[in-house]
C-alpha cells in the first residue's frame, strides 16, 4: 500500500487518508482567525488503539514469528478483513454476493475475488443475521469526537429486540484489549446510548462459525491509549512527503 485516500462520508466532507503505519481522518473547517477554509486532521480509532499495550502474549508470538513474518501476517488479516467488510456492506445493500464476485484490496489497490476464508466469514455473517433478524440502524458510517480529537468508522449500529447496539466485525479467533476500547471510542464519538458487541466471523472455534460476545465500555482505557500515541506520535497532523512518480540514472 502506498497511500489510499477515500471519501469516508459525502455529506461532511470527511476524507480516510491511510499508510502503511499511519491512518488519519479529515474534514473541511473554518479557521476561526482568518475564517478561511481549512483541513483538520485527526487520528484514527484504531490507530489509537494500536498503542494500547499488547501483554505478554502478543510479545512471545512476536518472538516467535519474527518481525518480517508477524508484519506480514498483519497485512493479511487487514486485507482479509477490508474485503469481507466490503462484502457485508453489499450483502447490507439487499445484494447478493458471489463467490467469484471482486473486492478492493487496500494493500495491492486492485479488486480481487474472494478467497474460500473469506467466504466462509460472510456466510458466517448471514448465518448470524438470519438467526438472529437485526434491525440494521446504520452501517459504516463515520464518528467524529472533537473533544478529544479522533474519528472512526462502524461498522454496524442495529437492535436486537428492545437493545441497540454498536457492533465490531472481526475476522480473527480471539478478542483483544484494543476491540472493546475501539468500541468504546465509537460509543463516546456517536453519543449513542448503545450496548458494546464483537462480531467475530469464520469462528472455527463453536458449530455456528461465529461468535457475538457483549463487551465492557472501557472509554478511560481508550483515553489512556490516545495518551500514549500523542506521546510516541506527538501532534496532529499527518507527514507530508513528496516522491518523484518515476525514477531515472
Amino acid at each position: 500500500m502506498k497511500k489510499e485516500i477515500r471519501t469516508a462520508d459525502t455529506k461532511k466532507g470527511i476524507v480516510q487518508v491511510t499508510t502503511v503505519d499511519e491512518r488519519w481522518y479529515c474534514q473541511p473547517v473554518e479557521n476561526p482567525t482568518t475564517k478561511l477554509p481549512e483541513y483538520k486532521f485527526v487520528p484514527s480509532v484504531t490507530w489509537i488503539a494500536e498503542s494500547y499495550p499488547k501483554g505478554v502474549g502478543f510479545y512471545k508470538w512476536l518472538a516467535d514469528k519474527g518481525w518480517d513474518e508477524a508484519e506480514a501476517l498483519k497485512v493479511a488479516a487487514g486485507d482479509k478483513g477490508s474485503k469481507v467488510h466490503y462484502a457485508i456492506t453489499q450483502l447490507l445493500k439487499a445484494k447478493s454476493v458471489r463467490m467469484d464476485d471482486k473486492f478492493s484490496n487496500p494493500d495491492t489497490g486492485k479488486d480481487e475475488e474472494l478467497t474460500l476464508e473469506e467466504y466462509e466469514c460472510i456466510l458466517s455473517f448471514a448465518d448470524w443475521y438470519n438467526e438472529v433478524k437485526p434491525e440494521i440502524i446504520n452501517n459504516e458510517f463515520v464518528v467524529w469526537n472533537n473533544d478529544v480529537g479522533y474519528a472512526g468508522t462502524v461498522d454496524i449500529i442495529c437492535k436486537i429486540g428492545e437493545d441497540t447496539f454498536i457492533i465490531d466485525l472481526k475476522t480473527s479467533q480471539n478478542i483483544y484489549p484494543s476491540h472493546e476500547i475501539q468500541l468504546s471510542a465509537y460509543k463516546h464519538a456517536s453519543g449513542i446510548n448503545a450496548k458494546l458487541a464483537v462480531l467475530q466471523l469464520g469462528y472455527w472455534r463453536n458449530k455456528k462459525k461465529f461468535k457475538f460476545t457483549e463487551v465492557e465500555d472501557q472509554f478511560p482505557l481508550f483515553l489512556a491509549a490516545k495518551q500514549i500515541w500523542q506521546k510516541e506520535h506527538g501532534g496532529e497532523k499527518p507527514k507530508q512527503k513528496d516522491y518523484p512518480v518515476e525514477i531515472k540514472i
